[in-house]
């Protein structure tokens, strides 16, 4: 007898397998990665991307925007880009004699940032409010963003000259770090080939929007739904434990890094079409969640030891629940 779900998921996979087949026609490969950024999408969460250039970071990233009938704004992080390029800034109007605000291209539902690590900290910290609360406060005025709101920022992390790392807590905001590597031979010559074929034409002439706003808050509420049974929260909880005492780490991972991996994996499990959560879904999401949640000491990183290579220790030393 078929398994039959308790939560009706298939409008939500319709959904989902809709904008997989909509950037498939321009993406090439890419699978884990394009599942990663929709479970992101689905669980309320931000997304930081991490890979050198030219491999459709921010390709992805814009067609994905497309498949959704939202809002959509792109900022370019350049070394002299302030806050108020990025929140908005009050203008004096002499018509009213008064000052009126002017809200920023961050006031959208799905803003793109390129190469994030380009500007400043004071221009990254003004990111803090907005991707946590989703409010902004200037002179005085709280302003509530519109839902849904997702942040999707790219960074390379080859070329150093010029970048300002991240600090933690800006890190902490997103609740994926996605590091994307080179497509295999077979994926590149399918590359070339599609580029070849569409002759000039733009990618996102292809892509359509299939998703609209409601709908996805509607997908989100019901991925808040998805069953975790203790065992599944007692094995998140255990494997975030030993991230804080464990002799490779300088610095463990927050609670705020335990619920992000209950989070997503409920959202996998759901583009999965389960409405319940298995291991293999806290163990899917997890290095993407802890990579940079986590601090190396530095005799670790000396040895050649990078995040990823300790998660793996931690994740094969916790048994897994029956």
């Amino acid at each position: 007898m078929a398994y039959q779900n308790r939560i009706e998921l298939e409008t939500l996979k319709t959904a989902v397998d809709q904008i997989k087949t909509e950037l498939g026609k321009v993406i090439i490969g890419q699978q884990d990665f394009i599942n990663l950024l929709l479970t992101a999408l689905l669980a309320d969460g931000h997304v930081l991307i991490e890979g050198v250039p030219g491999i459709a970071k921010t390709l992805t990233a814009k067609l994905l925007a497309k498949t959704l009938k939202t809002g959509f704004s792109r900022i370019q992080f350049t070394p002299d880009l302030m806050p108020s390029d990025i929140l908005g800034t009050s203008i004096f109007n002499i018509k009213t004699q008064e000052f009126e605000f002017h809200k920023g291209p961050v006031f959208s539902n799905f803003v793109l940032i390129d190469e994030i690590n380009r500007s400043p900290a004071k221009t990254q910290a003004a990111l803090f409010e907005v991707m946590e609360e989703q409010q902004i406060t200037i002179d005085g005025n709280t302003y509530d963003l519109k839902q849904p709101f997702f942040v999707l920022a790219t960074q390379n992390p080859i070329e150093q000259e010029g970048t300002y790392a991240l600090p933690e807590a800006q890190l902490d905001r997103f609740i994926f770090k996605i590091k994307v590597g080179y497509p295999n031979a077979d994926e590149e010559v399918q590359i070339l080939k599609s580029h070849h074929q569409r002759q000039g034409q733009k990618p996102e002439t292809e892509v359509q929007p299939v998703m609209t706003e409601t709908d996805l808050l509607k997908y989100r509420n019901l991925v808040q739904q998805i069953i975790v049974d203790d065992k599944i929260l007692a094995y998140i909880t255990e494997i975030v434990q030993k991230t804080r005492n464990h002799s490779h780490l300088f610095l463990g991972a927050s609670p705020r890094a335990s619920l992000a991996t209950m989070n997503t994996a409920k959202a996998f499990a759901a583009i999965n079409g389960r409405d319940f959560v298995i291991p293999d879904d806290v163990k899917t999401v997890l290095p993407h969640v802890m990579r940079h949640r986590i601090i190396l000491n530095p005799e670790q990183e000396m040895e050649g030891f990078n995040e990823d290579d300790v998660i793996k220790m931690i994740v094969e030393s916790v048994e897994v629940p029956r």
